[in-house]
């Protein structure tokens, strides 16, 4: 099989061209620099050097291919100008979908975000059709469901796309943004982790990289087109999160709560040196929002349709920890 992957240095897109590669797949990877790519030297793996608004490197990544996975996007909690995050995001994608089109690409499979369901306002889980008109906290989350509606008229008009939903990813891989989760876990085997966000009672959803990898390439194989599913793992509070990596590490710290108010403030004194220095901050008040409400996720569909299976938390953060223990620049051992 032949596959175009377009944001394949990131964290997700890494693991998934090792996997693609150890299955024997041929790939072509979307990279804005060659030099920095870990595949550069690897012989089943092509170069295309370019970014999303270069038409003319998409439309040669795609010769011949019978997949792409469009993973490339701007997913950092903070940006100089919106338009950057709308020009990659949004036209982006138009960018790929059309050329996709073009080379009469068999399936593309599209990496949106398990935000974009939004929460679960009643304490039941959500799914891909709990809520219709979601409220979104940040841009990312908003260029993610505009990009979503585009990948459903694309579908109507002959392009086999699927979108795919992670929720909050972790595990073995490359220690970047998009991986923060497992940043978390490394701080307090450290001992330098003593936080938990708000009262430790809201509820995320967390899915070990190595099932949003397989739920890429299931999505590729059974998806439906113009549907979504979400690739998430089970549900757990702060409380019950830190609890499991504490029992995993073999010592649970003392953990203090830090209270929405002030969590809140600090986010202001953020933006108030952002807007003297004229850098972006680090996290804005719509992120806070974001993970002070309860995102409760179902992976029903994906399991039922695509045959997707979930890692327990408790085994995920073990063989996380384990990693983390003998890890070299990220990479696995």
């Amino acid at each position: 099989m032949r596959v175009f992957i377009t944001g394949g240095t990131g964290f997700i897109g890494s693991e998934l061209t090792e996997k693609l590669i150890s299955d024997n797949h041929e790939i072509s990877l979307l990279v804005r620099n060659p030099s920095a790519s870990r595949f550069l030297l690897n012989e089943k793996v092509r170069i295309i050097k370019g970014d999303l608004s270069d038409k003319s490197a998409l439309y040669e990544g795609m010769k011949d291919c019978d997949w792409v996975f469009h993973m490339a996007a701007w997913a950092k909690p903070t940006f100089k100008d919106p338009k950057i995050v709308t020009g990659i995001n949004i036209d982006g994608t138009v960018n790929v979908f059309d050329a996709a089109l073009e080379r009469k690409v068999k399936k593309v499979v599209f990496t949106s975000t398990g935000g974009t369901m939004s929460y679960s306002h009643d304490g039941n889980p959500v799914n891909e059709n709990t809520n219709p008109d979601p409220v979104l906290h940040t841009l990312y989350e908003k260029t993610k469901a505009e990009a979503e509606k585009i990948a459903m008229d694309y579908s109507k008009k002959g392009l086999d796309v699927i979108t795919v939903n992670p929720t909050r990813v972790y595990g073995p891989g490359k220690l970047t943004k998009s991986n923060s989760m497992t940043k978390i876990i490394r701080l307090y085997i450290s001992g330098l982790w003593r936080i938990i966000p708000g009262d430790g009672n809201s509820v995320g959803n967390y899915v070990f990289i190595d099932d949003v990898v397989e739920g890429h390439i299931l999505a590729a194989r059974f998806g439906r087109s113009g549907e979504r599913y979400i690739l998430g793992g089970e549900n757990h509070s702060f409380r019950s999160l830190f609890d499991t990596i504490g029992d995993k590490a073999g010592k649970r710290r003392i953990l203090v709560n830090l209270p929405a108010g002030f969590m809140k403030g600090i986010v202001k004194g953020f933006m108030f040196l952002s807007d003297i220095s004229g850098s972006p901050p680090s996290i804005t008040m719509d992120w806070i929002d974001k993970y002070l409400n309860n995102w409760i996720m179902s992976s029903s569909k994906a399991s039922k349709e695509l045959g997707y299976r979930i890692t327990p938390l408790s085994e995920g953060v073990t063989r996380t920890i384990q990693w983390l223990k003998t890890r070299n620049d990220g990479k696995r051992r």
